[in-house]
């Protein structure tokens, strides 16, 4: 265990602000699934109730200003659409839209969100996900982090809710914080890239592999995600 005080008081920071937006995420994905709570399944996802999951989505995109986008997608089991559902919705400048995928197999950009990390990941686990930072071509054009939670009918997965942040917004977050260690710091997830760094030191999206005594590796005590925060001098 590293003695580095402001290291540690950074991890907790860093924390205690991912915990708030992961428990907000799943009370966004249990929303979500309230909506059919009392629906015969497969569901059929009417245009109600995608305006209902509009008001969802537009109500957490209005109270987390940090966010780019939110939304619900649906396991392609759990619904009577061959070609599944996915209900996302991003920020513009000065409205929010909805974006539009290609979800027919074979299509010429088929989006195959089944197999993507946030979603097989909840479904493979029936815990909250994050993915990246990686580069949403489909949408954004930039460095993104996916956050995801499971929507449960009668125990049983049936889809994710969850949002998009931007890397560049999560820095103006998180930078004070990290600059706040002395010393170069990043951010590491799971699979040890770089989500966001003090430092030149460490670029957004690089593998980080320290070698025995060029850094210290300070666990995120946020459930399921495996955020940790490298420190080295």
């Amino acid at each position: 265990m590293t003695t580095n005080v402001p290291a540690l008081r950074a991890a907790g920071e860093i924390a205690a602000w991912t915990n708030a937006l992961s428990l907000d995420v799943h009370r966004f994905a249990a929303a979500s699934a309230a909506l059919w709570s009392d629906r015969p399944r497969p569901l059929t996802i009417t245009p109600g109730d995608v305006g209902r999951l509009e008001t969802l989505a537009e109500a957490f995109l209005g109270s987390h200003d940090f966010v780019v986008g939110a939304g619900a997608i649906f396991s392609t089991g759990a619904i009577r659409s061959k070609d599944g559902g996915l209900e996302w919705w991003i920020r513009r400048e000065r409205s929010i839209e909805k974006l539009e995928f290609d979800l027919t197999p074979g299509g010429e950009r088929f989006y195959d969100y089944q197999n993507m990390p946030f979603f097989a990941s909840a479904n493979r686990t029936g815990e909250q996900t994050v993915w990246g930072p990686y580069v949403d071509y489909l949408g954004m054009d930039e460095y993104i982090l996916t956050y995801s939670a499971p929507i449960q009918l009668e125990g049983e997965f049936a889809g994710v809710a969850g949002c998009d942040i931007r890397i560049r917004t999560l820095e103006e977050i998180l930078m004070p914080t990290l600059r706040a260690i002395p010393g170069n710091a990043a951010l590491l997830n799971a699979g040890g890239r770089v989500v966001v760094g003090n430092s030149g030191a460490h670029l957004v999206g690089e593998r980080v592999r320290p070698a025995p005594g060029e850094g210290t590796l300070i666990p995120i005590d946020v459930p399921h995600l495996g955020f940790s925060l490298l420190v080295s001098p």
